[in-house]
Protein backbone atom coordinates (compact mmCIF):
# COMPACT_ATOMS: atom_id res chain seq x y z
CA UNK A 1 0.00 0.00 0.00
CA UNK A 2 2.79 2.41 0.90
CA UNK A 3 4.49 1.41 -2.34
CA UNK A 4 1.44 2.36 -4.47
CA UNK A 5 1.06 5.70 -2.63
CA UNK A 6 4.74 6.43 -3.28
CA UNK A 7 4.37 5.61 -6.97
CA UNK A 8 1.28 7.78 -7.35
CA UNK A 9 3.03 10.62 -5.47
CA UNK A 10 6.05 10.37 -7.80
CA UNK A 11 3.75 10.35 -10.87
CA UNK A 12 1.88 13.40 -9.56
CA UNK A 13 5.14 15.26 -8.91
CA UNK A 14 6.40 14.34 -12.39
CA UNK A 15 3.17 15.59 -13.99
CA UNK A 16 3.38 18.82 -11.97
CA UNK A 17 7.00 19.29 -13.09
CA UNK A 18 6.06 18.81 -16.76
CA UNK A 19 3.11 21.15 -16.44
CA UNK A 20 5.17 23.88 -14.77
CA UNK A 21 7.94 23.63 -17.37
CA UNK A 22 5.35 23.89 -20.16
CA UNK A 23 3.77 26.96 -18.59
CA UNK A 24 7.17 28.55 -17.96
CA UNK A 25 8.21 28.13 -21.60
CA UNK A 26 4.92 29.59 -22.86
CA UNK A 27 5.55 32.82 -20.93
CA UNK A 28 7.29 34.35 -23.96
CA UNK A 29 6.28 36.53 -26.88
CA UNK A 30 4.79 34.69 -29.84
CA UNK A 31 4.96 36.79 -33.00
CA UNK A 32 2.52 36.20 -35.86
CA UNK A 33 2.83 38.43 -38.93
CA UNK A 34 0.68 38.82 -42.03
CA UNK A 35 1.93 40.45 -45.23
CA UNK A 36 -0.40 41.44 -48.06
CA UNK A 37 0.15 43.26 -51.34
CA UNK A 38 -2.38 44.79 -53.73
CA UNK A 39 -1.85 46.02 -57.28
CA UNK A 40 -3.24 49.24 -58.71
CA UNK A 41 -2.71 50.09 -62.39
CA UNK A 42 -1.94 53.75 -63.08
CA UNK A 43 -2.80 55.60 -66.27
CA UNK A 44 0.86 56.50 -66.74
CA UNK A 45 1.70 52.91 -67.69
CA UNK A 46 3.05 51.94 -64.27
CA UNK A 47 1.66 49.71 -61.56
CA UNK A 48 1.58 50.69 -57.90
CA UNK A 49 1.98 48.00 -55.25
CA UNK A 50 0.57 48.71 -51.78
CA UNK A 51 2.20 46.50 -49.16
CA UNK A 52 0.79 46.15 -45.65
CA UNK A 53 2.33 44.11 -42.83
CA UNK A 54 0.49 43.44 -39.55
CA UNK A 55 2.49 42.08 -36.60
CA UNK A 56 0.63 40.44 -33.71
CA UNK A 57 2.11 39.46 -30.34
CA UNK A 58 0.04 36.42 -29.36
CA UNK A 59 2.32 35.49 -26.45
CA UNK A 60 2.05 36.29 -22.76
CA UNK A 61 4.99 38.71 -22.44
CA UNK A 62 6.38 41.79 -24.16
CA UNK A 63 8.76 41.62 -27.11
CA UNK A 64 11.47 44.30 -27.11
CA UNK A 65 13.49 45.91 -29.93
CA UNK A 66 11.12 44.67 -32.62
CA UNK A 67 12.38 45.36 -36.13
CA UNK A 68 10.82 44.54 -39.48
CA UNK A 69 12.88 44.17 -42.66
CA UNK A 70 11.36 43.41 -46.06
CA UNK A 71 14.24 43.24 -48.56
CA UNK A 72 12.50 41.07 -51.15
CA UNK A 73 11.68 44.07 -53.39
CA UNK A 74 14.43 44.44 -55.99
CA UNK A 75 15.65 48.00 -56.56
CA UNK A 76 15.97 47.23 -60.29
CA UNK A 77 12.24 46.55 -60.64
CA UNK A 78 10.62 48.63 -57.88
CA UNK A 79 10.86 52.26 -56.84
CA UNK A 80 9.73 53.27 -53.37
CA UNK A 81 6.91 55.82 -53.53
CA UNK A 82 5.93 56.22 -49.87
CA UNK A 83 7.25 54.68 -46.67
CA UNK A 84 10.22 52.39 -46.05
CA UNK A 85 10.67 48.65 -46.38
CA UNK A 86 11.95 48.49 -42.80
CA UNK A 87 10.60 49.74 -39.48
CA UNK A 88 11.47 49.40 -35.78
CA UNK A 89 9.46 49.53 -32.58
CA UNK A 90 10.80 49.77 -29.04
CA UNK A 91 8.35 47.20 -27.69
CA UNK A 92 5.35 45.11 -28.61
CA UNK A 93 3.17 44.32 -25.61
CA UNK A 94 1.39 41.00 -25.19
CA UNK A 95 -1.86 40.89 -27.16
CA UNK A 96 -1.09 44.03 -29.17
CA UNK A 97 -0.83 44.69 -32.90
CA UNK A 98 1.36 47.03 -34.95
CA UNK A 99 1.06 47.72 -38.66
CA UNK A 100 3.41 49.03 -41.29
CA UNK A 101 2.66 49.90 -44.89
CA UNK A 102 4.53 51.27 -47.87
CA UNK A 103 3.98 51.75 -51.58
CA UNK A 104 6.16 50.75 -54.48
CA UNK A 105 5.94 51.44 -58.19
CA UNK A 106 7.03 49.30 -61.11
CA UNK A 107 7.21 50.05 -64.83
CA UNK A 108 8.46 46.57 -65.74
CA UNK A 109 6.22 43.72 -66.85
CA UNK A 110 7.11 40.72 -64.69
CA UNK A 111 5.80 37.94 -62.50
CA UNK A 112 7.15 38.67 -59.02
CA UNK A 113 7.48 36.09 -56.25
CA UNK A 114 7.97 37.94 -52.96
CA UNK A 115 9.73 36.41 -49.98
CA UNK A 116 8.41 36.72 -46.42
CA UNK A 117 9.60 39.72 -44.42
CA UNK A 118 11.85 39.09 -41.40
CA UNK A 119 10.96 40.27 -37.90
CA UNK A 120 13.61 40.20 -35.19
CA UNK A 121 12.86 40.81 -31.53
CA UNK A 122 14.46 40.42 -28.13
CA UNK A 123 13.11 38.36 -25.26
CA UNK A 124 14.37 39.40 -21.80
CA UNK A 125 15.02 35.78 -20.76
CA UNK A 126 17.18 34.93 -23.81
CA UNK A 127 20.45 36.50 -24.92
CA UNK A 128 20.08 35.98 -28.66
CA UNK A 129 17.65 37.78 -30.97
CA UNK A 130 14.59 35.81 -31.98
CA UNK A 131 13.31 35.71 -35.58
CA UNK A 132 9.84 35.45 -37.03
CA UNK A 133 8.65 35.54 -40.63
CA UNK A 134 5.55 36.98 -42.26
CA UNK A 135 3.21 35.00 -44.43
CA UNK A 136 4.38 34.91 -48.06
CA UNK A 137 2.42 36.82 -50.68
CA UNK A 138 0.90 35.29 -53.77
CA UNK A 139 2.82 35.87 -57.02
CA UNK A 140 2.20 39.36 -58.39
CA UNK A 141 1.62 39.57 -62.14
CA UNK A 142 2.81 43.14 -62.67
CA UNK A 143 1.58 44.98 -65.77
CA UNK A 144 -0.11 41.81 -67.02
CA UNK A 145 -2.62 41.92 -69.85
CA UNK A 146 -5.94 41.57 -68.04
CA UNK A 147 -9.28 41.24 -69.77
CA UNK A 148 -11.54 44.24 -69.17
CA UNK A 149 -13.90 43.88 -66.24
CA UNK A 150 -17.59 43.69 -67.07
CA UNK A 151 -19.32 46.57 -65.39
CA UNK A 152 -23.02 47.16 -64.94
CA UNK A 153 -24.48 48.75 -68.06
CA UNK A 154 -26.25 51.91 -66.94
CA UNK A 155 -27.33 52.57 -70.52
CA UNK A 156 -29.49 49.43 -70.52
CA UNK A 157 -31.14 50.49 -67.27
CA UNK A 158 -31.89 53.93 -68.69
CA UNK A 159 -33.22 52.46 -71.95
CA UNK A 160 -35.37 49.59 -70.63
CA UNK A 161 -35.93 50.52 -66.97
CA UNK A 162 -39.34 52.14 -67.48
CA UNK A 163 -40.56 49.23 -69.63
CA UNK A 164 -39.52 46.68 -66.99
CA UNK A 165 -41.24 48.64 -64.22
CA UNK A 166 -44.54 48.90 -66.19
CA UNK A 167 -44.51 45.19 -67.01
CA UNK A 168 -43.81 44.26 -63.38
CA UNK A 169 -46.71 46.48 -62.16
CA UNK A 170 -49.11 44.85 -64.67
CA UNK A 171 -47.99 41.34 -63.65
CA UNK A 172 -48.41 42.21 -59.97
CA UNK A 173 -51.94 43.56 -60.62
CA UNK A 174 -52.95 40.39 -62.52
CA UNK A 175 -51.54 38.24 -59.71
CA UNK A 176 -53.53 40.16 -57.07
CA UNK A 177 -56.80 39.93 -59.07
CA UNK A 178 -56.36 36.25 -59.99
CA UNK A 179 -55.49 34.89 -56.54
CA UNK A 180 -58.35 34.65 -54.04
CA UNK A 181 -57.94 36.46 -50.78
CA UNK A 182 -57.98 34.59 -47.48
CA UNK A 183 -60.76 36.75 -46.00
CA UNK A 184 -63.02 36.03 -49.02
CA UNK A 185 -62.41 32.29 -48.62
CA UNK A 186 -63.37 32.50 -44.95
CA UNK A 187 -66.64 34.34 -45.81
CA UNK A 188 -67.49 31.75 -48.45
CA UNK A 189 -67.16 28.92 -45.95
CA UNK A 190 -69.56 30.66 -43.54
CA UNK A 191 -72.26 30.98 -46.20
CA UNK A 192 -72.18 27.25 -46.93
CA UNK A 193 -73.25 26.37 -43.37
Amino acid sequence: MANSIGKSLICALGALFLLSSTLASSDAPFIVAHKKATLNRLKSGAERISVSIDIYNQGFSTAYDVSLTDDSWSKDVFNTVTGNTSKSWERLDAGSVVSHSFELESREKTLFYGAPAVITYRVPTKASLQEAYTTPILPLDILADRPPEKKFEWRLLAKYGSLISVISIVVLFIYLVATPSKSGAAKGSKKKR
